[in-house]
């Protein structure tokens, strides 16, 4: 094998590029390692291009091996990788969305970057799988304006230090604050996905001058390789439009295009000019013109909103840059099945969030090569259906849905209760009725009113927020608050802010240019917290906190604790104890190894199957009383059944002060008496009972009357003077 090595120590850690012949048919790949975590990078471009195209065919794969892990998932009838999981979802979403915007977007050969998970350490291969993906392009003979890097950034619990590409236990012990993975080159920003807890603008500033300093550090390490075995790229001749083209488009289109554009919200008077425009070009153009002219149309457009931008302060639908379009919220008004709803308008972008509430069996179960048999008991889902945006087409998930779904549900996630104060499974589902503009920042104020409809306890309320930029240069540019339609389809930022009025929650950025200094991301942090609560006010004002009860249809949940070891005595023999409390009371019953039983059903079902298991566990003491049915009788007194599984003995001598000389002249099977407990021997766990400390005259209400005979009961008892002895729950000695 031929192979050759590069090393780098960042935060810490050093970072080991290995380039051999083992993917000798790519144009380029790289093996990176940190640690034990490694990854395998290729990329590989179409020897010729793709005709009838009319977009960049790039396809960025994320590959998880559960051998990374040491893992042989799956079913039974299946032990190889499926469908890829929401985690490499999220993955190759993040080295798609930073290495995308440094094509030449006007390509049209199939490109491929396949980034695959090797072996899994203690740090997350997400990371490593930019920066090799950056090393495989930038040393192939792939046209691409790279190199580019990538780090993740912590904030250390104790000492407010920040932690350069902390590791998992680092993760999820110290960095409790945020963490920010930042994509970049040349001291830009060109992709953030943070998490945080309610974190301050000002700190998530720091961390982004942070990881701007360690992107550099990874860059220069990338520079040097590609110097030393970089190929000499390949030179792809990109058409272009042809003079008859354009001079056709100023004689039809061009004295149009700035009234579509400026005709209001949406994309609508644009979209209808562009198929005037393909039109005319179908009748006039040869066909292999046709695609060109439609990106020289976008092309327009795209610089008449810059322009406007920039030098008029003028927006597509007339807003002042700073503002954001009309608000609408409405908390709940579904239908009295679902457990909350919440509808969110922000201009014509219009969001449906419905809650549904489970108990603690509903949670999903998280099998993935970095997560086994994990628990996860809240969910956020998103939908965004073709009727959204006014056109048809399929219906079904695809890698977008699953990011923003991600993105709203981490940004809720710092608010959601707890299991042990709120035992539900939470699932709310986000559906895209009408786009115009960010959905995902939308289905977050959306979820917000959900969860606060069904009586969720959250901790406050979260908004987002989607911050756009119009950008010439670093010194030429203007920031838009809520972008719509155009500016989301020609800007050159999207950067969405969720958070409460405490601070931040979740942050994502994708542009479509080389990258954003760090001045123009503090900017825009500033301008979306003064959106951001401007938002929170309307939602607030049509709901100010979670209301008081769930919704009527949502389950009930009861917690009760037993000791761990009357787990086996609740779930009985084969299940039959737990399947008989199920059954009579219609109830769920979920227990934990700690002992916590949770019960899940309608409310008096519920309350029902509570007193069951309580009675069922209950620990018994001198000087109870309870109702009890008699289930045996002996010479020597009787057995009481007091609760599902417990029974004492009422000895012939504590029936009456007096002798009694036959226990069936006073007690019958199936008589139910009342009865106090008079002794417990936790030891031999027997119970003793007696009816005449409730009640002395028992007996002689039964027509029984005192004897002269002497009272000792010696004879009565099986084992002599051992007559008084207690019975256990079971009725044995």
């Amino acid at each position: 094998m031929d192979k050759k090595e590069y090393s780098v120590e960042i935060g810490g850690q050093t970072i080991i590029a290995q380039f051999s012949d083992l993917a000798e048919r790519a144009n380029g790949s790289v093996i990176l390692r940190c640690g034990d975590t490694v990854v395998l990078a290729t990329a590989v471009m179409s020897s010729s291009k793709k005709e009838g195209l009319n977009w960049f065919p790039l396809t960025v794969d994320y590959e998880e091996k559960f051998y990374a892990a040491g893992y042989i998932l799956g079913s039974r009838f299946m032990r190889r990788e499926g469908r890829p999981s929401d985690a490499a979802v999220l993955s190759g979403r993040i080295v798609d969305r930073t290495i995308r915007p440094l094509f030449n977007q006007q390509i049209r050969n199939e490109m491929q970057v396949v980034t695959t998970v090797l072996s899994i350490g203690k740090y997350d291969p997400d990371v490593l799988a930019v920066n090799a993906a950056s090393l495989a392009l930038a040393t192939s003979d792939i046209p691409w304006n790279g190199p580019v890097s990538a780090t993740r950034i912590g904030k250390n619990r104790d000492d407010e230090t920040l932690i350069t590409n902390p590791t998992y236990d680092e993760r999820e012990h110290e960095t409790t604050e945020f963490e920010i993975i930042a994509c970049g080159n040349n001291g830009h920003i060109n992709m953030i996905e943070t998490t945080a807890n309610e974190a301050s603008e000002e700190i998530i500033a720091s961390a982004l001058k942070k990881a701007s300093e360690e992107i550099e550090k990874m860059q220069t390490f990338q520079k040097m390789i590609i110097a030393e075995i970089g190929k000499e790229k390949t030179k792809i001749e990109t058409e272009k439009i042809s003079e008859e083209a354009k001079k056709l488009f100023e004689q039809e289109i061009s004295g149009k295009v700035e009234q579509a554009v400026f005709n209001g919200p949406g994309n609508t008077a644009i979209d209808a000019l562009k198929d005037e425009w393909l039109a005319i070009c179908k009748e006039k153009l040869p066909e292999e013109s046709v695609s060109l002219s439609g990106d020289y149309y976008e092309e327009i457009v795209n610089d008449i909103l810059h322009s406007a931008a920039i030098e008029k302060n003028k927006r597509a639908d007339g807003r002042p840059m700073d503002t954001v379009r009309e608000l609408y919220a409405q908390a709940g008004g579904l239908s009295g099945v679902v457990h909350g709803a919440g509808l969110f308008y922000r201009g014509g972008t219009h969001i449906l969030s419905v809650l549904t509430l489970g108990g603690p069996d509903d949670s999903q179960i998280i099998n993935e090569m970095e997560t086994r048999d994990a628990k996860k008991h809240y969910m956020h889902h998103y939908n965004f259906a073709p009727f959204s945006v006014g056109e048809v087409g399929r219906m079904g998930m695809n890698r977008r849905m699953v990011g923003h779904g991600a993105l709203a549900e981490k940004a809720l996630l710092p608010v959601i209760p707890s299991k042990q104060d709120f035992p539900y499974t939470i699932r709310i589902v986000s559906e895209s009725m009408a786009s115009n503009g960010s959905t995902s920042m939308a289905s977050v104020c959306g979820s917000t009113l959900a969860l606060m409809d069904g009586g969720v306890p959250i901790k406050r309320p979260v908004a987002g927020i989607a911050i756009g930029l119009m950008m010439k240069d670093a010194k030429n540019y203007k920031i838009l608050t809520d972008i719509q339609g155009p500016e989301d389809h020609h800007g050159d930022m999207d950067f969405k802010v969720a958070g409460t009025r405490e601070g931040i929650t979740a942050i994502q950025m994708d542009i479509k240019v080389g990258g954003i200094p760090v001045k123009i991301l503090e900017e825009a942090l500033t301008v979306a917290k003064t959106a951001r609560l401007h938002i929170l006010d309307t939602i607030e004002k049509e709901i100010s906190a979670p209301r008081a009860d769930l919704a009527p249809k949502a389950p009930r949940i009861l917690t009760i604790q037993i000791k761990p070891d009357e787990i086996g005595m609740l779930i009985g023999p084969g299940g039959k104890m737990i399947k008989k409390i199920q059954e009579e009371t219609g109830a769920d019953i979920s227990i934990e190894e700690d002992g916590t039983v949770y019960i899940t059903g309608e409310k008096s079902g519920a309350e029902k199957a509570r007193a069951f298991i309580e009675t069922l566990t209950h620990e018994y003491i001198a000087g109870e009383k309870f109702e009890g049915e008699v289930t045996k009788l002996f010479d020597f007194g009787a057995l009481v059944k007091i609760g599902p599984n417990t029974e004492g003995l009422v000895h012939i001598s504590e029936i009456a002060p007096f002798r009694i000389e036959k226990i069936e002249s006073v007690l019958s099977l199936g008589e139910i008496v009342s009865v106090m407990v008079k002794e417990v021997d936790k030891k031999a766990d027997k119970i003793s009972l007696s009816i005449k400390a409730i009640d002395p005259d028992f007996a002689k209400k039964k027509g029984v009357q005192p004897s002269t005979a002497p009272s000792s009961y010696a004879n009565h008892s099986p084992n002599g003077n051992k007559g008084s002895r207690p019975y256990n729950k079971f009725g044995k000695r």
